[in-house]
């Protein structure tokens, strides 16, 4: 059974990253769920196709988690390895080479931690390391900071996709600078775009698609959420809501009111 075929919200055309084409924009982590139960359970009111894995957490270079990955290979997704909790770009590279080897992928999400405290990725330290990876023929999603001219220079090292924060992670704030995200998706027009992280509510990953963003990445609003499930499902139903305002082309903010009713002649109770 496919994704597409238990999940009836539409999130617009397909569209293509890594050339793989895919339904959904949603793609969701699959950490810090209450159980493995509730973990599938959000994955198909989700209705996503990608599925993120932190290989450092787990350690399955030693064996560890192999119930847990093979529950996740079972749910038939594309599988995004990350660099979670990696401090330099050789650790990224290192543990990069590592997930091609275990999930047969060349998909990495690569992530480069620059401070603890904020969890703010060292997008120096991610520049050099995607420059190897695209090299040794990786496709690279790169975590980063919603800073325009390192998106531009990682888009232009052959990133798959440039993942901006839209707040720090796992705090759940939401856009804290809608202005550069907008700024981002007008300068890189032809660039795979994806919100990653501070996302807390559905309404958040709306006001982020509405900015023509492609795809939204979360874990922890989901699996923190009270019902991870339900949020799972009213994030889709975000998503969906915010790519399709975009497609429709909003109408223009003004500085001043407007009527939305003509007002030539007179009302029309007044007429006899």
């Amino acid at each position: 059974m496919t994704p597409a075929s238990v999940f009836s919200v539409a999130h617009g055309g397909p569209w293509t990253v890594a050339g793989t084409t895919l339904s959904s924009r949603f793609l969701l982590g699959t950490s810090h769920y209450p159980s493995p139960q509730v973990l599938g359970d959000s994955v198909r009111a989700s209705g996503t196709e990608v599925l993120t894995v932190g290989l450092r957490r787990l350690q399955p270079e030693t064996g560890g988690g192999n119930s847990f990955w093979q529950r996740i290979q079972a749910m038939g997704r594309h599988i995004l390895p990350n660099t979670a909790g990696c401090h330099s770009a050789e650790e990224a590279i290192t543990l990069a080479q590592m997930a091609r080897e275990i999930f047969g992928t060349a998909w990495i999400k690569l992530e480069v931690i620059g401070d603890d405290y904020t969890l703010q990725p060292d997008t120096v330290a991610t520049l050099q390391a995607a420059t190897v990876l695209v090299r040794e023929g990786f496709s690279v999603f790169a975590y980063t900071t919603d800073d325009l001219v390192m998106a531009q220079r990682l888009h232009g090292a052959g990133c798959v996709a440039v993942m901006p924060w839209a707040a720090p992670i796992g705090t759940g704030r939401g856009p804290v600078n809608p202005y550069a995200l907008e700024t981002m998706r007008r300068r890189l027009p032809d660039a795979v775009l994806i919100v990653d992280a501070g996302l807390g509510r559905p309404s958040h990953a709306a006001q982020v698609m509405e900015l023509g963003f492609d795809a939204v990445l979360l874990n922890t609003a989901v699996a923190q959420a009270g019902d991870p499930v339900r949020m799972a499902r009213a994030f889709a139903d975000g998503i969906a809501a915010g790519r399709s305002a975009y497609e429709s082309t909003p109408m223009p903010e003004r500085a001043a009111a407007q009527a939305s009713t003509a007002t030539v002649g007179v009302p029309f109770w007044h007429v006899s």
